[in-house]
């Protein structure tokens, strides 16, 4: 059985130590271990790309043939400031892949499926579609059973990663028609980390808005700012309203970027330099995750879901 990468051997090539040779650093979260692994070894899953929801159930793969090849082309073209469709396409199907595909991505994306179900029920019995439970559970019914936790919905994590997978264009193509930063980052003795989920949320001031971070290499990172106006129906891959602005950062925003990728990370960071500031850094960031919210707004006889990401403290 194939063991899939869910971030690419590429990216994760990039952080590689110039003091460890073909190896980089890394920290756990969940037990503050420091280890040095290999991009083979690491953010991977045993057949992690296949999918018996979908006819081929393989299919990821050829999308993928298009992205990671030229994964270190489109990074010299984003330094270069010579941007053109394919770089866009290259860098946006990276970040639509690891939302949809990787372990944290698929949780997330659960929480969706979660919550639509159980308001689904709560509908349904509100008509009183579905017969009474039986004796065993108190005679209640689906909602009040929801309610205090007797009954609970579980997803399997491979179905909103196939509804992902069918959507993984409309993802690339709403990520490319949106603003981005490209941000340089030319403090040597404070390069970015990268993580098993190299894609960090940050608030804007429209709640409805989240901006994504992505960690490139040590030196380059950038900030999606998506526009919730594009129609993902209305396929644009020459990216057309594609936009962009170059900034040089200071420590401070270098210091706020790397903060969201380690809260943001799942459960591994990685970095280049293991500088004597960057255990404590990652320990005191540790605790945190990104974690899916769904908001019940009832609204006349119905009920609305808003569907967000926070980072917040993990439970577990």
């Amino acid at each position: 059985m194939p063991l899939d990468h869910y971030v690419f051997q590429v990216h994760l090539k990039n952080f590689y130590s110039p003091s460890l040779g073909n190896l980089m650093y890394a920290i756990r979260k969940s037990d503050l271990k420091t280890f040095t692994p290999n991009s083979e070894s690491v953010c991977r899953i045993e057949e992690g790309s296949t999918n018996s929801y979908l006819r081929e159930d393989r299919i990821v793969e050829e999308f993928l043939k298009k992205i990671e090849p030229n994964y270190n082309k489109s990074i010299d073209k984003l330094r270069a400031n010579d941007i053109d469709a394919d770089c866009i396409f290259t860098i946006a199907g990276f970040v639509a892949y690891i939302i949809i595909c990787s372990p944290a991505g698929m949780r997330i994306n659960s929480n969706l499926l979660k919550g639509t179900v159980e308001e689904t029920t709560r509908a349904l019995d509100s008509k009183d579609v579905f017969p009474l439970p039986p004796p065993e559970l108190g005679g209640k019914k689906l909602t009040e059973l929801l309610g205090s936790g007797a009954l609970q919905v579980e997803i399997d994590h491979k179905y909103p990663q196939v509804i992902g997978i069918s959507q993984i264009l409309s993802h690339a193509n709403s990520f490319g028609n949106s603003a981005w930063e490209i941000l340089l980052n030319n403090f040597e003795d404070s390069p970015f980390f990268t993580s098993d989920f190299p894609v960090a949320i940050e608030k804007t001031e429209d709640n409805r808005i989240l901006n994504r971070i992505i960690p490139l290499s040590p030196t380059l990172a950038i900030r999606i700012c998506p526009d919730i106006s594009i129609e993902r129906n209305h396929e644009d891959y020459s990216f057309s309203r594609f936009k962009y602005s170059i900034r040089n950062l200071n420590r401070q925003e270098i210091i706020n970027i790397n903060r969201l990728v380690v809260q943001c990370a799942e459960d591994i960071v990685f970095f280049r330099d293991n500088y004597e500031w960057v255990t404590k850094f990652v320990t005191k960031n540790a605790k945190y995750w990104i974690e899916p919210k769904t908001h019940r707004i009832p609204h006349s006889e119905e009920t609305y879901l808003w569907f967000t990401q926070e980072i917040a403290a993990r439970e577990n």
